[in-house]
């Protein structure tokens, strides 16, 4: 199972992330969880202390390992674009309660389609966790799919659209349709968060076709809660987990009909 959640900044992606990692691992999964999030918080989302993240280094911002793996000469105009990165998951990543954590990092340069040491390391380590890794693999990502290729979004069982009951989040998942359907991914779902009444679910039933709603997170303060508190929402949410669960449960389904299918 390899899962792309993505959204718009504040909308609740990392809090259904992390409680969706936790309870697969909870089933007894070995999960793998990349936070590729330039606001990266996964870690304390999945119940990790502040001290213990503060020791992580992301991926991108490791210099010498980076310079090692890809033969970049001094000015970063030669290197090598398949470097090798297999190693580096079981290496790197921090278990956080049963889940695997990999700060990816971002690629802090200007304009787009930047080719970088720094960006073919990321965008092949992305690969391999798609392709080599039999975890379930669930990706934190910003409200895009640069860091992803022709080549593996074919690989994500699931590209899973955070939103919240208003036009501008909606717009983004409609943006994000667009981004998807460029690289050929066939559908994208959606997850409503922060919905408070019957005024919300109808707008979200009105704009998210059926098909592609995978259900609704309701407004839940416990989460508010547990932000403040610096803890996991999965250990002081229970509402909130239990919706989860069930968004978890069409996955599956989801996922063992298209199995079959094939």
């Amino acid at each position: 199972m390899k899962i792309a959640v993505t959204g718009k900044g504040g909308v609740g992606k990392t809090t259904f992330a992390a409680c969706l990692a936790r309870l697969y691992a909870d089933e007894g999964r070995k999960v793998l969880c990349a936070d590729v999030d330039p606001d990266a918080n996964l870690g304390l989302a999945l119940g990790a202390a502040e001290e213990d993240l503060e020791k992580i280094i992301p991926i991108t911002e490791m210099k010498d390992l980076i310079k090692e793996r890809t033969h970049a000469d001094e000015f970063e105009r030669f290197f090598k674009i398949n470097p090798k990165v297999d190693d580096l998951p079981d290496k790197l990543a921090k278990d956080i309660n049963g889940v695997k954590l990999l700060l990816m990092g971002t690629v802090k340069v200007g304009g787009q389609g930047c080719v970088c040491p720094e960006h073919v390391m990321l965008k092949r380590l992305l690969s391999n966790l798609l392709i080599q890794r039999d975890e379930v693999v669930i990706m934190d990502m910003e409200a895009g799919l640069e860091h992803l290729s022709r080549g593996t979004t074919d690989l994500v069982d699931r590209f899973i659209v955070v939103v919240e009951p208003g036009a501008r989040s909606v717009q983004t998942y409609h943006s994000v349709q667009r981004l998807a359907k460029d690289l050929g991914v066939k559908s994208v779902s959606v997850v409503a968060n922060k919905v408070r009444d019957e005024k919300d679910e109808k707008f979200i039933l009105d704009n998210v076709p059926e098909e592609d709603l995978l259900g609704m997170i309701h407004m839940d303060d416990d989460v508010s809660d547990a932000d403040r508190a610096s803890a996991s929402p999965y250990d002081m949410a229970p509402r909130t987990v239990e919706e989860i669960r069930k968004i978890k449960e069409r996955i599956d389904d989801t996922a063992a009909a298209e199995n079959n299918r094939r």
